[in-house]
């Protein structure tokens, strides 16, 4: 387990590492204010065809207004509090996937090699091999027959109990792992939700406080913090519901196969009465 949640945090940060750089690459030389088709045009007119300019107006118009790059305008729209919260998510998220997707393997729920083996085990009436084998098992149905075998010199239905108990706790810490990703995307939007409600109040208050009609430029710095947020957030949540839905029904399947494989392999023992009368239940020594 604990082997499972080093590779989980130790995928989240080289992915979330990537994704950043890749991310500052992609928009780091895409520029606002920029029309690349008007450029284009305008390299394709003849120069004789261009009425004659006022030097004053080209020197306005090179100047221009300042541009930014996609990237520089993302962060300053969103400023440091939303930044980290947003980067906070992102990492957490990257690092439940990682490690949901480790333990919803089958190899690390229901191994075929544990069923093949365990079974020629029982064949060969071989109980204790077949306890220790299970018990050193730390997948999902190990944990589960080790613990039905263990309980299996009280009785068969002590048996049955005790692997439905042990079933009840690993499902319970599969689910809980799957429920952080859940709320991550519950929480994501509510955070967009949270700087929509910022950016509006900023943009309204500097219309109630300023004397004069308020600058355009400064209207829109409230206004796309609202709706970046908002961006941002569903970037996160999506995927995070997503993904926390299919998890969600592959670990319900796995879990059941888990059940059905358990009292199959253990149904041999249906006749095994308390003190362990019957199928040597007494060689099982834990």
């Amino acid at each position: 387990m604990r082997h499972r949640f080093s590779l989980g945090w130790l995928g989240a940060s080289l992915l979330c590492y990537w994704m950043l750089c890749g991310a500052a690459l992609l928009f780091s030389d895409a520029r606002l204010l920029e029309n690349p088709l008007a450029a284009a045009e305008e390299g394709s007119v003849q120069k004789d065809q261009l009425p004659p300019k006022d030097t004053t107006d080209e020197a306005t118009s090179e100047a221009g207004p300042p541009r930014k790059s996609i990237l520089q305008w993302y962060f300053e729209s969103l400023g440091w509090f939303y930044t980290i919260a947003f980067l906070g998510l992102s990492f957490t998220l990257v690092a439940l996937i990682v490690m949901n997707l480790l333990a919803a393997r089958r190899q690390n729920v229901v191994p075929v090699a544990l069923v093949e083996a365990f079974e020629a085990h029982l064949n060969e009436k071989r109980y204790q091999e077949a306890y220790e084998m299970a018990k050193s098992d730390e997948s999902f149905l190990g944990q589960v027959l080790s613990a039905g075998l263990a309980k299996l010199s009280a009785g068969y239905d002590q048996a049955i109990e005790a692997m439905q108990e042990v079933g009840e706790e690993e499902t319970m810490k599969l689910e809980h792992r799957l429920g952080y990703m859940g709320l991550i995307g519950t929480i994501s939007p509510m955070v967009g939700l949270l700087g929509t409600v910022d950016g509006m109040v900023d943009s309204f208050s500097l219309i109630a406080i300023a004397g004069a009609t308020p600058k355009p430029a400064e209207l829109a710095e409230g206004i796309s913090k609202a709706l970046i947020t908002t961006l941002v957030g569903l970037w996160i949540a999506i995927p995070a519901i997503g993904v926390y839905g299919i998890l969600r029904n592959r670990v319900q399947r796995l879990v059941l196969e888990v059940g059905i494989l358990s009292e199959g392999l253990m149904s041999r023992f249906s006749t095994v009465a308390p003190g362990g009368g019957a199928g040597g239940a007494k060689k099982v020594n834990r």
